[in-house]
């Protein structure tokens, strides 16, 4: 990608996170400004939708994980969870931790999940030293129903509007990585906590992918 193409992609991306920002608190979990098609990362299947998925790195000479930002619709009956999260063609890993005490992340009937912000769950990447700023990297979701949802998505460092939604630590010791099994050391009481710390959130905005503002 060009350099002119890739500033224009950038600025596409942060006008439709600041725009689904503005609207997403005040409109309420299921408001029409909820399902405005971003100029960013999107896609659907089934009863699932990603929408303005980010990979959003630490600052400018900054070490330290990375995160993958997005919202998580549900337009189906029935509730689903959010399993794991590569990113395909690198080494990184996705740690999911869910919001509060949530055991997993539950994507509600006819409701959604914000991945990054504070007080929303969260997808951190370690070793994510090929996850290059102003690069295009591909994404999949896996869902409990839906399976794998895939899409690309920009890589931004966490300054000005993102800086809310990007890594603010590593992984929480215990945390369970995203797509790997949760089997505990070879001759030792299970020590794995069960199941991936998925992320839950139930968010009434887009993700800040624009990272929409959650609340």
């Amino acid at each position: 990608m060009s350099r002119s193409l890739r500033r224009g992609a950038l600025a596409a991306t942060a006008a439709a996170f600041s725009l689904v920002s503005l609207g997403a608190c005040a409109a309420g979990h299921d408001a029409p400004t909820l399902q405005v098609k971003p100029d960013n990362a999107a896609v659907t299947k089934g009863d699932i939708k990603v929408q303005n998925a980010l990979v959003i790195t630490q600052e400018k000479d900054k070490k330290g994980p990375a995160a993958v930002s997005a919202t998580v619709f549900n337009n189906g009956t029935k509730e689903q969870t959010l399993d794991a999260i590569t990113l395909p063609g690198s080494k990184a890993v996705v740690t999911l931790k869910p919001a509060g005490s949530a055991s997993k992340v539950v994507i509600p009937a006819g409701g959604s999940v914000l991945l990054g912000g504070k007080g929303n769950a969260s997808a951190v990447i370690a070793g994510a030293d090929s996850v290059v700023d102003g690069n295009v990297q591909k994404i999949v979701f896996q869902l409990s129903t839906a399976g794998d949802v895939e899409l690309d998505g920009f890589v931004v460092p966490a300054t000005g509007m993102y800086e809310a939604y990007g890594p603010t630590a590593a992984p929480a010791a215990g945390a369970t990585p995203s797509g790997s099994p949760s089997a505990s050391p070879s001759g030792s009481a299970s020590a794995t906590p069960s199941g991936s710390p998925a992320a839950s959130a139930s968010h009434s905005g887009s993700p800040s992918g624009s990272p929409a503002a959650g609340h």
